[in-house]
């Protein structure tokens, strides 16, 4: 049986859009003790394993108000 990797993996620019922050407030919450260390960290930058990432906004982040599309 094959190994089938860690699993789905994200970088900044999706975090940024599950968080829904700028690019620096997302590298203050970043420097947060619970915030998960990157999977690995590349040539164009680093990436983290969705399923910490989502635990960590359940567990840390108020959630957020629906976007309105109609404004």
């Amino acid at each position: 049986m094959a190994d089938k990797g860690p699993g789905p993996l994200v970088a900044a620019g999706e975090i940024l859009q599950m968080l829904g922050v700028s690019r620096s407030r997302f590298r203050q919450i970043q420097q947060h003790p619970n915030f998960p260390r990157p999977y690995q960290t590349l040539s164009v930058g680093s990436i983290w394993l969705r399923a910490e990432v989502e635990e960590y906004i359940r567990r840390y982040r108020r959630p957020q108000p629906p976007a309105d599309d109609e404004e």
